[in-house]
């Protein structure tokens, strides 16, 4: 009986049946206070609604179980209906006002940047001021300094007058030196017959050297010989070592070798004309001693991208852009010495030498750029 009086409530108290309000006849009437209290009052009695249909659908669920009426009485109190719920709203409730707080703050930094923005503004302003009394300055100078040109130019042209009277009076001087200069020129003509004896010797000393060699005159000069000498008692083929040498009236010669594509150490020599002989024999027995090393290093030149630096016996080999190997030539080479490999480089990272050994027992500069360059891991 209890059950049947309990469902007739609920459905007495069903939303459907409740009256919905209609606020448009309060907003017609343009009464806000009344309508504001209407909905306030209309969302208490909800709420108010809402919970006793909570307790009501507990109470239904807990007599749907109880069997008899003892066991009504020794049923624990249960929970208070809703506590989730509203504990969820107020959760939400302390969100929104957090975030209001969080909005209110911004508000305020929206103020103060406002204000740090009209300050800006003013001192904008302040500055084109000053740079409009800059710009009238600047145009103020540019007609003093006007003014100073125009009268600079008149001063100058009255320079260039004086100067055109000073290089008239100069060229009257040159006149007489240009005079004096004929007669030093048929002097310096006497003197380059004298030179001319000097080259005639020079040629009678290196016909004491062509049983060891051959030469190539390159270019004659009243002061300068250039030449290249070509070993012809050797086997290897070398390239022709380029060589000037300079006479001074006081009798002396300077011999200078240059390097060039030969691979020998660029060097120069001094003395008295009478040793030039020797200098030449001694030096042709210096390029001689490395023949067989700097023949190799020729040869390699038309095969391989390589640079040989004579002072440092080290070879530079370029494999690639980015790939770069440095081999260095013991004292002695090819006879007493061997060729090692120093580092390799691959886009700027130092490789290990141990796996970098060509397949054969002591290795020439040949097999080692004939490996590198064949090498794929390169």
């Amino acid at each position: 009986m209890a059950t049947e009086k309990v469902v007739a409530l609920l459905e007495r108290s069903d939303p459907s049946h409740l009256k919905p309000c209609d606020s448009t006849e309060i907003q017609e009437t343009g009464e806000g206070k009344v309508m504001t209290s209407y909905l306030m009052d209309c969302r208490r009695k909800q709420k108010l609604m809402c919970q006793q249909l909570c307790v009501l659908d507990e109470m239904l669920k807990l007599l749907a179980g109880i069997e008899s009426a003892e066991q009504f009485l020794n049923e624990p109190c249960p929970p208070k209906p809703g506590s989730e719920a509203r504990a969820a709203w107020k959760a939400l409730k302390a969100e929104y006002h957090q975030q209001v707080q969080e909005v209110e703050g911004l508000i305020v930094t929206l103020e103060d940047n406002m204000t740090e923005l009209h300050n800006k503004r003013q001192r904008l302003e302040a500055l084109l001021v000053a740079l409009e009394t800059k710009k009238a300055e600047c145009k103020e100078k540019e007609s003093a300094a006007a003014k100073r040109k125009q009268k600079a130019e008149n001063q100058l042209s009255l320079q260039l007058e004086d100067s055109l009277q000073t290089a008239q009076n100069a060229l009257r001087v040159c006149d007489k030196r240009l005079t004096e200069l004929k007669g030093e020129v048929e002097e310096q003509l006497a003197r380059v017959a004298d030179w001319t004896l000097y080259r005639d010797r020079l040629h009678d000393m290196l016909e004491v050297t062509q049983k060891n060699m051959q030469y190539r005159l390159l270019s004659v000069s009243p002061s300068e010989l250039c030449l290249e000498l070509l070993p012809c008692s050797t086997k290897q083929s070398l390239q022709p070592l380029r060589l000037s040498v300079t006479m001074t009236t006081d009798d002396l010669f300077h011999l200078q070798v240059f390097q060039g594509t030969a691979g020998l150490l660029e060097e120069s020599v001094e003395g008295p004309v009478r040793q030039l002989s020797a200098a030449l024999l001694e030096v042709m027995q210096h390029y001689i001693s490395q023949g067989e090393m700097l023949a190799e290093i020729q040869a390699l030149h038309s095969r391989f991208a390589i640079d040989w630096c004579p002072a440092k016996r080290l070879l530079i080999f370029l494999k690639s852009a980015t790939t770069v190997c440095h081999l260095e030539l013991d004292e002695g080479y090819p006879s007493a010495g061997k060729a090692r490999l120093v580092c390799v480089r691959k886009d700027g990272n130092l490789l290990d030498l141990a796996t970098l050994q060509p397949p054969v027992v002591n290795p020439v500069l040949t097999d080692w750029l004939e490996f590198l360059s064949s090498n794929p891991d390169l």
